[in-house]
């Protein structure tokens, strides 16, 4: 099957709008800094936020732009010097755009994040299991893995994510896969899950958000819900919940049955939460910035069920997951 976005048309005329617009951000954005940062410092102060939230996300959103331009400028070079499928190459650009990145956040911002446990994720082959709390999950995940881990990762990611000019150019040229959570056809997408997984081995990892959007109360309570209608008793266990949604098992039980010699590697971070949103962003920004922590921890494949016993088993960690989580946070 052709993956969404895949097709040369499809890639054509979306870049024909995200280029042309990130570079329009960019120059707008850099020339236009003394009109917007003293307006936005002024509002800050008004409202007597005096950490300024407005002028940091406004200088991160500068720094963003100018790298993604970076990242397009390399891209294209690698595409006129013969190397556009040169996976080293492309695995490379995302570490130092995920470096770059992330030294632009704690500039900025002040979010430096923290990787725990490290060992959990030496030499790959693991499928990474990994909670979705805010809008920079994939940046921070890419951090830990590639820049930090220095491992390959291969992710499973929403095709939306394909408006980004770096996530589409060089997420097209390493293996991930843009899900379509829409799709018609469920099973053509959990093929296209295995055929990912199955090149998962030593330097490699699969990652995918199991539970499949960003978690919040609104969304728990619904998906909670869906549940009842299908399965009572997993809904029941599902209510125990505090801060994670409740998985979805077939992508991640796909990704798992297609790698039989790989561990599962369940993560957890606590630091972005909340961070799903702009007022959500303004106000965390706006407050003394928790610790981000990003804690993998690994289970041997020995351990993990295999069959219609991988789904119980996990939602069984899914709820570890989330008192984890919940106590990292302090108000368990």
């Amino acid at each position: 099957m052709t993956a969404p976005g895949r097709t040369r048309r499809a890639r054509l005329k979306r870049r024909a709008v995200t280029i042309p617009s990130l570079v329009a951000i960019a120059v707008l954005a850099t020339l236009s800094t003394p009109l917007w940062l003293p307006a936005v410092v002024l509002v800050d102060a008004v409202r007597g936020r005096f950490r300024f939230p407005l002028a940091r996300l406004g200088g991160f959103g500068v720094c963003w732009a100018w790298i993604e331009l970076a990242g397009v400028a390399r891209s294209f070079w690698a595409w006129v010097t013969g190397r556009a499928h040169d996976e080293a190459y492309h695995y490379e650009l995302m570490r130092w755009w995920a470096g770059l990145l992330m030294s632009a956040l704690g500039a900025t911002t002040g979010i430096r994040p923290q990787l725990e446990q490290p060992d959990a994720l030496a030499g790959g082959n693991a499928i990474v299991v990994a909670r979705h709390a805010s809008l920079a999950d994939s940046l921070l995940s890419a951090w830990a893995i590639r820049c930090e881990a220095g491992l390959r990762p291969r992710y499973v990611l929403k095709k939306e994510l394909l408006g980004d000019p770096c996530l589409d150019i060089v997420g097209l040229r390493v293996p991930n896969y843009f899900l379509d959570r829409q799709a018609a056809d469920s099973d053509a997408e959990l093929d296209a899950l295995r055929d990912l997984a199955a090149g998962v081995g030593d330097g490699t990892v699969g990652v995918i958000f199991a539970e499949g959007t960003r978690a919040n109360d609104v969304k728990r309570a619904s998906a909670i819900e869906k549940i009842a209608e299908r399965d009572p008793s997993r809904a029941e266990r599902m209510r125990g919940l505090r801060r994670l949604l409740p998985p979805r098992p077939a992508g991640t039980r796909a990704m798992v049955e297609a790698a039989p010699d790989a561990d599962v590697v369940l993560v957890w971070h606590t630091g972005f939460d909340g961070l799903d949103t702009f007022g959500g962003i303004i106000d965390k920004l706006a407050k003394p910035l928790p610790p981000v922590r990003f804690v993998p921890r690994r289970v041997a494949r020995a351990d993990v069920p295999a069959g219609d016993d991988f789904d119980g088993w996990l939602d069984e960690q899914w709820l570890l997951l989330d008192r984890e989580v919940d106590r990292a946070l302090g108000t368990s």
